[in-house]
């Protein structure tokens, strides 16, 4: 299964500054996270708000079949987008999508937000 990197390219911080910021810390983001992917086991996908506009910057760790994260707060620079991917590659890893606390890299410590179980089966 494809652990997708979903990133919230309109996220604001509070920081954000209309007139001196040219573009949303969201779309800073989502050039580091793909530009740190690019070659690895994951993928990436931008995405207009995850609702998580307290939390900004906001990525989603998702794959089918296995727990899914929302991770937030964090600084748009490239320390923060080589940690996401590294945990996105351990997710892809993972045959549920959980990751022991042990291996996370220290960048997304405190940035989890949300988990959320695997969806059922559409079988039942």
């Amino acid at each position: 299964m494809t652990t997708w990197i979903t990133i919230c390219d309109t996220c604001k911080r509070d920081t954000w500054n209309a007139d001196s910021d040219a573009r949303p810390h969201g779309e800073d983001m989502a050039k580091l996270v793909e530009q740190q992917a690019r070659g690895r086991d994951v993928k990436t996908r931008r995405v207009s708000c995850l609702m998580g506009c307290t939390h900004g910057c906001n990525v989603a760790i998702q794959a089918r079949g296995k727990l899914a994260y929302t991770l937030g707060n964090f600084t748009p620079d490239e320390a923060a987008a080589e940690a996401i991917v590294d945990y996105a590659e351990k997710h892809a890893r993972s045959d549920t999508g959980q990751v022991p606390f042990r291996d996370w890299p220290q960048g997304v410590k405190g940035h989890f937000i949300t988990r959320h179980p695997a969806l059922p089966d559409d079988q039942a």
